[in-house]
């Protein structure tokens, strides 16, 4: 009987990183999921169908360290898990920015670090940036430079980790949680006036994300890619 391949997503418990968990089980393989809310992880696993959950900061070097340690052998790492901050670039407080950096940027270097040694012969770490780090905006200076690095960081390590694939995703604006902290109607505007200006004239569904992740896995000859799931946004 074949083995099923077990693919670890961090950030799998909402938005893009749960709808990649969904679709992926769908397809046959085992899921842990892995994220700070114990609620979050309780609903997703029910989501999800069937999934082994952990809590996890991924800021804490230590706990990312026993999370892969009480994982064991792996196929795939997907990495989606980040905090989100916005603000002018000179009123910005520098810790809220270093907290950006943490969550999002040497969250999944740590997950990298310290996942890599378990994944099996053939697998690969599909990291997460965004298209400011190709197309800037603004009060966004502190994302934009993280998205950037992260792209940096999936190339370094396409070439380091070898054979071991490594690849990223960027995602334009998608319908996820994140955007809850947006009231309604000013988050549905927000939402159809990015649609009226991309040229795919509707933003992005988690399941959009979920089908880049797969592509990624599933698609041996890729590595040190950045795969552009924006609605076009990058050129427009």
């Amino acid at each position: 009987m074949e083995r099923k391949l077990r693919t670890v997503i961090i950030g799998g418990s909402s938005g893009m990183g749960l709808a990649a968990a969904q679709k992926l089980y769908s397809l046959g393989h085992e899921i842990v999921i892995a994220s700070r809310s114990k609620d979050k992880l309780e609903k997703a696993a029910k989501m999800i169908g069937k999934a082994e959950s952990h809590i996890l900061d991924v800021t804490k070097e230590k706990e990312m360290i026993q999370f892969f340690n009480s994982v064991g052998p792996f196929d795939h790492l997907v990495t989606s898990a980040a905090n989100f901050v916005m603000g002018p670039f000179l009123k910005m407080p520098l810790d809220e920015a270093k907290q950006f950096f943490d969550s999002k940027f040497w969250g999944q270097y740590l997950a990298a670090k310290h996942g890599a040694p378990h994944i099996r012969k053939g697998g690969s770490i599909t990291f997460f940036c965004g298209v400011a780090g190709q197309k800037p905006f603004m009060h966004f200076s502190t994302g934009s430079a993280i998205n950037a690095a992260i792209e940096g960081l999936t190339r370094a390590l396409a070439l380091e980790l070898s054979p071991l694939r490594v690849n990223a995703i960027s995602p334009g604006t998608v319908v996820t949680p994140v955007w809850d902290v947006v009231p309604e109607q000013a988050r549905l505007t927000e939402f159809e006036e990015t649609a009226k200006k991309l040229p795919a004239k509707r933003v992005g569904q988690p399941e959009d994300i979920a089908q880049a992740a797969v592509y990624l896995i599933q698609c041996g000859y890729a590595t040190g890619s950045i795969v552009y799931v924006d609605g076009g946004g990058r050129i427009i």
